[in-house]
């Protein structure tokens, strides 16, 4: 359970988005050539009402990630570009400011997928590619949270409701067997011993547990509360569901959602990422580490 994920055969690297001008000036590149009309269906979407926008950006992402994984990665790290550089523009001519924040935090999303395609890490054993990949991500989060305004309290970076938190935590391991059970991933290491596995977990826990949380459950959930109001939970999970589209499996997708949805309940109700950052880590610990030596898939 990881929208930190590498595909065979990537590209080297891309380079950023461009600048961009009013949304008048947005208006006028459409009807002037085939590249502006790329942005288009976001001035069409904008005037359509609230819902459509959001409802857009997550269809792009789907088509994006959908991308990826049947046709070929290059497209989808363009399309992901393309989406991020829609974000930006968008959120710049935006004067309502919880939409303007809940596209600001929203581009975390192509920029997760742009991240982990985009290193040129094809030699980097997958458990040190996870920490790597993790740093940049983290950067931005903390830069997309300070832009936008969100304070420690509203990141979830707090710890109450301790008991509950630990029910919560002790979920991950369930979590993890099911989602073995759907995916059957290799191991990410060799043999089962605390020498091999203490760093690897490590990584786990913060580079999946932490980052991703914070940046959906902490950033994205915050943004997009104060704009959609109770859809917030449904939309924050689907966003996160969609980015498991590359493991293939409509299942795992579902499931992810779920979950997705969980954690997102619990936060909304502890204001605090404690338990879902344990759970999460632990998951993948599960998933990754634990359970390929044990025999749990061939029973």
């Amino acid at each position: 359970m990881g929208v930190l994920r590498r595909l065979e055969s990537l590209p080297a690297g891309m380079g950023g988005p461009g600048v961009f001008q009013s949304e008048g000036d947005v208006a006028r590149g459409c009807r002037a050539g085939p590249g502006s009309a790329l942005l288009a269906p976001v001035l069409w979407a904008r005037r359509s009402g609230r819902a459509a926008v959001p409802l857009l950006y997550l269809a792009a992402i789907t088509g994006a990630e959908l991308a990826t994984t049947l046709v070929d990665p290059l497209l989808g790290v363009i399309l992901h570009v393309v989406i991020l550089s829609a974000l930006i523009l968008h959120a710049s001519v935006v004067p309502d400011r919880p939409y303007h924040k809940l596209l600001v935090a929203l581009s975390l999303a192509p920029l997760i997928r742009i991240l982990s395609l985009s290193f040129p890490l094809e030699g980097v054993d997958l458990v040190y590619w996870y920490a790597i990949i993790a740093v940049p991500l983290l950067v931005a989060i903390i830069f997309v949270a300070s832009t936008i305004g969100l304070k420690r309290e509203e990141l979830g970076l707090t710890i109450r409701a301790w008991r509950l938190q630990a029910l919560v935590a002790g979920t991950g391991v369930a979590f993890g067997v099911v989602e073995y059970l759907i995916l059957g991933p290799e191991p990410l290491v060799e043999e089962l011993t605390w020498q091999s596995v203490l760093i690897p977990a490590l990584i786990l826990l913060v580079g999946t547990g932490l980052v991703e949380e914070l940046a959906f459950r902490g950033v994205l959930q915050s943004a997009a509360a104060a704009a959609l109001g109770k859809g917030a939970l449904l939309y924050v999970a689907a966003v996160f569901a969609v980015l498991h589209i590359g493991y293939r499996s409509p299942l795992d997708v579902a499931f992810v959602f779920c979950i997705g949805l969980f954690y997102g309940w619990v936060v909304s109700k502890t204001r605090s990422l404690a338990g879902v950052t344990l759970s999460h880590g632990l998951a993948n610990i599960v998933l990754f580490l634990w359970i390929p030596f044990t025999g749990i898939g061939t029973l």
